[in-house]
């Protein structure tokens, strides 16, 4: 199996470097590593030529993530493709243990790991809603996002067919990922921890955007609408909408939002009558 690694990148020199070097550390290295950089205007272009001549690197103008993996998926030539953000790392076994995995159940497409995480540079426990598992995880994915892209390997005929990441997304692009994948493939779960993801620092998605259930919604009403959807699953994803429009409808009647509240009401009302029906 051919590997292609795709790294999107945007102003974070230090820690893209710090990803590299633990992608090189690799004992079965990616058969090909892309580094999408997103418009940065520090040193990372410099850095990279400089220390990772190696890589394949591509440039465009600030997109965002969504559009910078796209284009790297587009050029990949592995038959497989993973993916690291640009503050984690992989841990030295990543790949090896994997493509392992994947040897022996060679029907599943689709594979993710537990993980490291560390905050402010101190290791944490996850919650446990945070808790990874495998096999038909749609419920599982509902919530929140339950695979984290650092530790994803994936087959490009599953991209082929439920489509790339949603560029009009500014965050939660992975969450609408997982769903429209889980609703169609098992996932293989590796137990053993094959990457670390680092938090607490202010570029993540999660500090710049408030409220990122907002952009779970719309994932939710995406695949809701998917006309091959399971009836099951169709109506765990109407739960989860209720669930999750009926906090910010209420969070906004008490801050005096009347035009955002007034929005989740209506999307309450249209698809209580879908639950009901």
């Amino acid at each position: 199996m051919k590997i292609s690694l795709i790294i999107p990148t945007y102003n974070r020199c230090l820690l893209l470097k710090r990803a590299l070097l633990s992608v090189f550390q690799q004992s079965r290295p990616p058969d090909e590593i892309i580094i999408v950089d997103d418009g940065s205007t520090d040193n990372t272009l410099q850095m990279l030529n400089d220390e990772f001549p190696q890589v394949s690197i591509i440039t465009q103008t600030n997109k965002g993530v969504s559009a910078a993996r796209n284009i790297g998926i587009q050029q990949a030539k592995g038959d497989w493709v993973a993916f690291l953000d640009s503050d984690d790392t992989w841990l030295a076994e990543k790949l090896t243990v994997q493509v392992r995995a994947l040897q022996q159940a060679s029907e599943l497409k689709i594979c993710h790991s537990e993980e490291i995480w560390i905050r402010n540079g101190v290791r944490v426990n996850a919650m446990h809603k945070h808790k990874k598992t495998g096999g038909w995880i749609f419920a599982e994915c509902l919530p929140l996002c339950a695979m984290s892209p650092s530790s994803i390997i994936i087959h490009r005929s599953v991209f082929e067919d439920v489509g790339l990441f949603d560029e009009d997304l500014p965050a939660c692009e992975d969450y609408d990922l997982w769903l429209r994948i889980s609703a169609k493939y098992p996932v293989l779960f590796i137990k053993q921890p094959l990457i670390k993801k680092y938090g607490g620092h202010e570029d993540q998605l999660s500090h710049k955007h408030w409220g990122m259930d907002r952009f779970r919604i719309q994932a939710l009403e995406k695949i809701i609408s998917q006309p091959d959807l399971s009836e099951e699953n169709k109506h765990l994803a109407i739960q989860m909408l209720l669930k999750k429009a009926a906090i910010f409808r209420n969070g906004a009647l008490k801050r005096g939002k009347i035009d955002s509240a007034h929005h989740y009401q209506q999307l309450l009302d249209k698809y209580l009558t879908r639950k009901i029906s």
